[in-house]
């Protein structure tokens, strides 16, 4: 059984549509990226999971219960936001423990659970300081500590990164990987930085103007890509397109493409990229 499941799930804002009939199982553990350009309504897709967005359309069930029209609350579900979104007058412990506090733990239980994530995420130095103290980095691990003390089922992580420079962003790859490893928890990650999706993911969702454009492991996806759209998004920098037409197909399922400008080359009529004609030179 899937740990999160969509089932046609779609979602319009007046006349636009901007989730549409979307299926995804997403396994216990897995770590799942939504990859897509700006602009391609993957975090209207999280949101969606999280609550925060009601769906038009579909179903969405987290472990075998249907959350659909469940409050955010009640999912079971931890998101982590492009913004820290963490409390300036508040310590780090405090801000940790905050969730807790409101459900009404006691404070010397919630500060010990808050003690516990800190040492998690190597944070138990930091507990006493304030957030205005702290370096960005530090500061997304204490936005990961306050989603982790709530022990959600799910981690919903929407470019959490994007705020950091470039090697933090590196660093943080790193530690998120490891946390999960460490966690083995269910993570969906929201991003446009394919090389963040095939550095931390297990499979990859492509998402194009809110549908579904290919699903697989990462190399699977650069290597074997489903659409023109998903090779152009693929790369860095991305491939090359070079116009052509069939001049010929040949007894042996080869076919001759006649090369705009000039050349020809001779490709499988099925089969990969990596198929062509090995070590021959095109006639």
């Amino acid at each position: 059984m899937a740990h999160v499941e969509l089932s046609g799930l779609s979602k319009t804002f007046g006349g636009f549509q901007a989730i549409a009939d979307v299926d995804l199982a997403v396994e216990k553990g897995e770590f799942c990226a939504l990859l897509g350009p700006s602009g391609c309504d993957k975090s209207t897709l999280l949101r969606l999971i999280a609550g925060l967005e009601d769906a038009t359309a579909g179903t969405i069930r987290t472990n075998g219960r249907d959350v659909t029209n469940m409050a955010p609350a009640d999912r079971q579900i931890a998101m982590l936001f492009q913004s820290y979104a963490l409390y300036p007058h508040m310590t780090v412990a405090e801000n940790i423990a905050f969730s807790l506090d409101v459900q009404g733990m006691k404070k010397a239980d919630r500060l010990a659970r808050a003690a516990a994530v800190g040492r998690t995420l190597h944070l138990e130095s930091l507990l006493d300081r304030r957030p205005g103290l702290l370096s960005g980095g530090q500061r997304q691990r204490v936005a990961i500590g306050r989603a982790l003390v709530r022990n959600p089922e799910v981690f919903l992580f929407d470019e959490p990164l994007s705020n950091l420079d470039a090697m933090l962003r590196v660093q943080m790859r790193i530690e998120l990987s490891n946390l999960h490893h460490e966690l083995a928890a269910t993570m969906i990650y929201v991003t446009h930085d394919q090389i963040e999706a095939m550095t931390i993911a297990d499979r990859i969702v492509v998402l194009d103007q809110g549908r579904i454009m290919q699903i697989g492991a990462p190399l699977d996806r650069y290597e074997h890509p489903a659409k023109r759209f998903i090779a152009a998004f693929s790369g860095a920098p991305s491939m090359n397109f070079i116009a052509a037409k069939v001049a010929g197909v040949t007894g042996d399922g080869m076919v001759t493409l006649a090369i705009a400008g000039g050349g020809a080359a001779l490709l499988p009529w099925r089969g990969p990229v990596w198929r062509w004609w090995r070590g021959r030179r095109p006639n």
